[in-house]
């Protein structure tokens, strides 16, 4: 994702990435001189943002959680954090006002997948499974991009790719201990696949959110904040907020023992692990390559059990807590693969290692690489 919000998706981010087959990727793999020896202070302090970016992201589930033990119900705290981060994008919104115009499939399904689907399904997953596994189980979303490369493209995928796959699906029997008769809320376990599902729509419809070259392409900030105003619709049909309780926002929440004013938790929601994940997301991407923004993503995970080990109480078996980390360790193989070619495709690798460019006759994204890693919507934007 770009930091400026006037520069377009799949724009040439100082990696030389973009989305597969899009124009953008036809950039040189590095910068000239003078952007080539501000690389290493860009890549340090991109770290630095990305971090913080997994951070924020990996405290939403621990300050839901109490709010939807104190009497709201998941729907609703989905609404509230989707319609308090679109209020706060509108003036991004504003800025690019000519977007629906020009892209309005994109941004109806960007809503209704990305944000209105994967956070109402995740935060229904935490009513019922720990905060950890749910956001594990969502990790799969890399190895079902696979399926839909392989299977409903019709596009090779490599053998890394294949492993990566295969490890995260043995972790997450880890995850949810298969030997002892799925132990946890299988309604539970499967919002959280379903979370994974509307991952994967996130994933593809990103990879076509830059087709296109200059004017015709769509600058993520935009897409993001369309695509938050339109869940905010979306979700208001099915949450119908004015039966929300919105005396238990007037209390507090309890987190483990601790009671926390709970209107402090949704601003946390909202303006933290929303609006400013969003935003030190797209700092970040610009400054890194997908590869390494790929591995500090995958600490989202991690950030978030953690939260909820201490703050909520939930503890997690060491099997579990293997099985997350072969989970991790699947979906990142899977995700940063390189393209497998077709017979006369040329894959060309651009700075960092990632595929920059492959020529194909659909322009579809290939192989084992999870698009979001490099097409400007990126995996530090994710909308848990």
């Amino acid at each position: 994702m770009h930091a400026s919000s006037g520069s377009p998706a799949g724009h040439t981010t100082g990696t030389g990435q973009g989305i597969p087959g899009s124009g953008a990727n036809r950039q040189p793999p590095t910068a000239p001189g003078p952007e080539r020896d501000r690389a290493p202070q860009g890549r340090g302090a991109g770290l630095g943002i990305a971090l913080l970016s997994a951070l924020a992201f990996g405290g939403s589930g621990v300050a839901a959680k109490p709010l939807i033990a104190a009497g709201l119900a998941p729907l609703h705290v989905t609404w509230l954090r989707v319609a308090g981060a679109a209020l706060v994008m509108l003036p991004v919104a504003w800025r690019h006002r000519d977007l629906p115009r020009r892209r309005p499939a994109l941004l109806l399904g960007f809503g209704l997948l990305a944000v209105a689907g994967v956070q109402a399904c995740y935060f229904a997953a935490l009513s019922r499974i720990p905060v950890g596994v749910a956001l594990l189980i969502e990790y799969l979303a890399p190895a079902l991009v696979l399926g839909w490369v392989r299977f409903v493209q019709k596009r090779p995928v490599t053998r890394a790719a294949a492993v990566g796959v295969v490890l995260a699906v043995g972790g997450l029997a880890c995850v949810v201990e298969v030997w002892s008769g799925l132990r946890l809320d299988p309604i539970g376990l499967a919002l959280a696949l379903g979370a994974a599902c509307c991952q994967v729509g996130y994933f593809v419809l990103s990879d076509h959110g830059g087709d296109g070259e200059g004017a015709d392409a769509a600058d993520p900030l935009g897409v993001i904040a369309y695509g938050l105003l339109t869940g905010a619709v979306l979700l208001t049909a099915l949450a119908r907020p004015w039966d929300l309780h919105w005396s238990v926002l007037r209390g507090t929440a309890d987190m483990n023992g601790v009671h926390v004013p709970a209107v402090l938790l949704l601003a946390w929601i909202v303006l933290v692990a929303t609006v400013a994940a969003y935003l030190t997301g797209v700092v970040s991407i610009r400054r890194l390559s997908p590869q390494v923004a790929g591995v500090v993503a995958c600490l989202e995970a991690v950030i978030a059990t953690v939260l909820a080990w201490v703050l909520l109480g939930e503890h997690l078996s060491a099997p579990q807590i293997g099985g997350g980390v072969v989970v991790l360790v699947g979906a990142f193989i899977a995700q940063s693969a390189k393209p497998a070619a077709k017979p006369g495709e040329t894959v060309t690798v651009a700075a960092g290692g990632a595929p920059a460019e492959a020529a194909t006759d659909d322009g579809a994204a290939q192989g084992g690489a999870v698009p979001p890693s490099g097409d400007g919507l990126s995996a530090g934007t994710r909308a848990t």
